[in-house]
């Protein structure tokens, strides 16, 4: 590599070390914060992301190669990182006050959650399954230490070391697919791959490898059969540890699969087959045991479940419009997710818990502003027309239909159908039940902001979602 070849490497990564380099600082300036100057760490963590984004922005404007082909940085990159951007920002806001209550607050917690965001970040820009693998060990080796931050509590340290076992095997998964691509195309390269795969008829060999890395991508994301993880650890986790995973991580792992098996892989048409059976029984699954939970976090947990099985759709229907679609949905699914557990975090103070669904019985009555804003998030959450959420799904149904898989599209429907019960039960306890304890919720200057800012997003991209298409449209592969 040329002296000019690191220079634009550098440059191309630029957001990247910016962020880790800024997490070393932080957890050296961490440690001469004392108590009640914790806020400190939040406009720290929050200026080190928004001075990433203006980099990502400002490379965004054209492809930039980088590390002989390891590395990219592109529109396609840009648009999953500016989620991230968001999804990090919106957990920093929210964790003064829960940190507060749960005595977690911490220099390491904020440290974590950056580490966690860079490597995200090279998952989003990565062109070869060895830098892949790299940010997805970043990513998730700092999860698994917040998921059991709450070290005093069992089901927390209950719910990280079932995550850690199964993550393990996950990644070994992973990896042996890697090392069967390795051996059969002689590279880990994207566009390596692209090649051993053009060949008809494709090598058995490699459809396996594509089989082990699809099954190690999709544990990320909670599909089926993978998603046993999901509801101990979304209930287990602190809330805004919870928050963060249920739309960073899973973004991340979408745009690997996104930049690995549209582009390079898409010669691999059997294993489309596969993938559709997954979206199928993993909606199926998360929309029907969803219908029995009675904790808020659990219900949420297969919600996730539900709506990863409804992206995976979007990832069946291929091309430039089922990418688009499924950036589009992930977008609007980081707003609307992260609001609605900015209600649980924000009922999170003195006995209430905010946890348990019947925690909210006539909460419409005393807070009918707040109670609005639930309806929003949940409404949106089921796909009820004219909600941002309702968008999300439809783009993805109009290219199952336009490839002609007009059947999984009626699955989805009827699947959606299902789901939105249980949204529409928890309206119920809020507006047709009577208060059964006085509300006290937690709405600090900055919880406030954080819910200003999702309720903006997702009435914003519900009145114009087809701006917000066009944008999707234009960053895929950096169209």
């Amino acid at each position: 590599m040329t002296a000019a070849d690191l220079l634009q490497s550098i440059l191309a990564s630029l957001p990247e070390i910016v962020v880790v380099t800024g997490a070393c600082i932080l957890l050296i300036l961490g440690q001469f914060v004392r108590k009640g100057q914790e806020h400190f760490l939040v406009w720290a963590s929050v200026a080190i992301v928004l001075i990433a984004a203006v980099g990502t922005l400002m490379l965004a404007s054209e492809v930039r190669p980088a590390y002989t082909g390891m590395f990219i940085a592109d529109r396609f990159a840009a648009f999953f990182k500016v989620m991230f951007y968001l999804a990090t920002v919106l957990t920093f806001l929210l964790s003064p006050k829960y940190a507060d209550v749960e005595g977690i607050g911490s220099s390491e917690y904020y440290v974590l959650l950056l580490f966690a965001l860079s490597g995200m970040m090279i998952m989003a820009s990565a062109t070869d399954l060895l830098s892949i693998y790299v940010g997805l060990e970043l990513m998730v080796l700092c999860t698994y230490v917040l998921t059991g931050y709450l070290r005093q509590q069992r089901r927390s340290n209950e719910a990280a070391l079932k995550y850690v076992i199964l993550g393990a095997v996950s990644t070994g998964i992973f990896l042996y697919g890697v090392s069967l691509v390795y051996g059969l195309a002689g590279t880990t390269q994207l566009d390596g791959m692209a090649a051993a795969v053009a060949g008809d008829p494709l090598d058995p060999g490699l459809l396996l490898a594509v089989v082990f890395i699809v099954a190690g991508l999709v544990f990320k994301v909670g599909a089926v059969p993978f998603h046993m993880w999901v509801p101990d650890v979304y209930e287990g986790a602190p809330t805004t540890v919870t928050a963060f995973m249920s739309v960073g991580p899973k973004a991340a792992a979408f745009a690997v699969i996104l930049r690995v098996f549209l582009n390079p892989l898409v010669a691999a048409t059997d294993v489309w087959i596969v993938v559709a059976v997954i979206a199928v029984v993993t909606m199926a699954l998360g929309s029907f045991v969803a219908l029995v939970q009675d904790n808020f976090k659990r219900l949420l947990a297969y919600s996730s479940i539900a709506h990863a099985g409804f992206a995976i759709f979007g990832v069946v229907a291929g091309g430039a419009d089922g990418i688009a679609s499924v950036m589009l949905y992930l977008l609007i699914y980081t707003f609307m997710n992260l609001g609605i557990f900015s209600i649980v975090i924000m009922m999170r103070n003195g006995n209430i818990s905010g946890e348990v669904i019947e925690d909210y019985s006539g909460f419409a009555k005393p807070h009918p502003g707040l109670a609005l804003l639930m309806l929003l998030y949940l409404f949106s959450l089921a796909g009820i027309p004219p909600t941002a959420g309702f968008f999300a799904k439809f783009y993805v149904l109009v290219a199952l239909v336009e490839r002609g898989f007009v059947i999984l599209a009626v699955i989805a429907v009827l699947l959606s159908a299902v789901a939105a019960y249980f949204y529409i039960r928890i309206v119920m306890v809020i507006y047709m039940r009577e208060p059964e304890r006085a509300f006290d919720p937690a709405l600090t200057p900055l919880v406030r902001a954080a819910l200003a800012f999702t309720a903006a997003g997702t009435i914003g991209i519900g009145l114009f979602p087809a701006w917000f298409l066009r944008l999707a449209q234009q960053s895929v592969f950096g169209g």
